[in-house]
């Protein structure tokens, strides 16, 4: 199966929003109070309110790179079929 271009292009867009969008989210999490058993931003042991949101960032931010780079591969396949025909 060979994606358009169209498609191609989106899901590479889907993979370089979700690297724009994530890291900051991240640092609003990190400077969070919630994020320190003492309530000041890198004092104290993590709570479980920042392990949860670091394993949903993790997690965005790999299944936007898979994304990414399938758009990457569907671009180039879609390239080498309109230069085969």
């Amino acid at each position: 199966m060979t994606l358009s271009r169209g498609w191609a292009l989106f899901l590479f867009g889907v993979g370089v929003w979700t690297w724009v969008i994530w890291p900051r989210f991240g640092l609003a999490i990190w400077q969070d109070p919630r994020s320190w058993s003492t309530g000041e931003v890198s004092q104290g042991d993590p709570t479980s309110f920042l392990w949860v949101h670091a394993l949903l960032i993790g997690v965005s931010l790999a299944i936007g790179t898979t994304v990414g780079l399938l758009g990457v591969r569907a671009w180039w396949a879609a390239r080498k079929t309109t230069r085969n025909s």
